[in-house]
């Protein structure tokens, strides 16, 4: 039998749902420390086809492959396979030649897309507060779901700051919208009606929330991390009221 390691890659099989999350993490861990398939294969004791296979294919290596992989790319197996991910974001390292971009109001509604969860921040008894939320787009308010004398409905007739982000640790990358503007209770039935049609999925904690709070976004601004050669992630947090540019 061929020790894959050390020999031949296995044949082709079918190929995992875009590349895998252990693949991307060690290449593009490889390509921030500048360096080859070789060098690293090398480092690691490995054949460099089969880290190909690891970085280009959904493989499954043992845990001593995995060990000599961590300790050549300078990182941690938890590192490479995701077990960080419950952790606040920010662990990864930065890339290489990071820019920090200003989005236009367009790529703002676009990451907001029509729903998804964030963060609410106003002031509650005197002192700050931030909640996360679970919000709907519809035209151009943005409303999510409470309960009745909740801290998130302490937003109703105050000015307040919706936060939205999304980061990839793997690829040190990420946005941040800030959206501000003036909420209230929705009371109109007509229009709650609308909401719910609107909303994707009920509020996570539960049955109880009933209420929606609305705003109208007065401003709505972003930034995004791009390292260079990388694609921009998409998808779904930093404290809410500081742009990606914080991290």
């Amino acid at each position: 039998m061929i020790n894959h390691e050390t020999g031949s890659p296995p044949g082709p099989g079918p190929a995992a749902a875009g590349q895998a999350d252990l693949g991307r993490r060690a290449a593009f861990r490889r390509e921030q420390l500048g360096l080859t398939r070789e060098e690293v294969a090398a480092r690691a004791a490995a054949a460099p086809g089969y880290l190909q296979y690891v970085e280009e294919r959904a493989a499954a290596p043992g845990i001593g492959f995995m060990l000599r992989l961590a300790h050549a790319l300078q990182t941690t197996v938890d590192e490479l396979t995701g077990g960080t991910a419950e952790l606040p974001e920010g662990f990864g390292r930065a890339g290489n030649r990071p820019q920090l971009l200003e989005l236009g109001i367009d790529e703002c509604r676009e990451r907001l897309s029509t729903h998804g969860v964030g963060r609410v921040a106003l002031t509650v008894d005197g002192e700050p507060a931030v909640f996360p939320v679970s919000y709907t787009v519809a035209g151009e308010r943005i409303a999510y779901r409470t309960a009745p004398g909740s801290g998130p409905s302490e937003a109703a007739g105050r000015e307040v700051a919706l936060e939205v982000d999304h980061f990839d640790d793997a690829f040190s990358q990420g946005w941040s919208v800030l959206a501000v503007g003036p909420a209230h209770v929705v009371t109109d039935l007509d229009d709650v009606l609308a909401l719910e049609e609107y909303a994707f999925t009920g509020p996570w904690m539960g049955g109880g929330r009933q209420q929606w709070i609305a705003m109208r976004p007065a401003r709505i601004t972003g930034r995004r991390i791009r390292v260079q050669g990388m694609a921009t992630p998409s998808g779904g947090p930093t404290a809410a009221g500081h742009h990606v540019s914080a991290v």
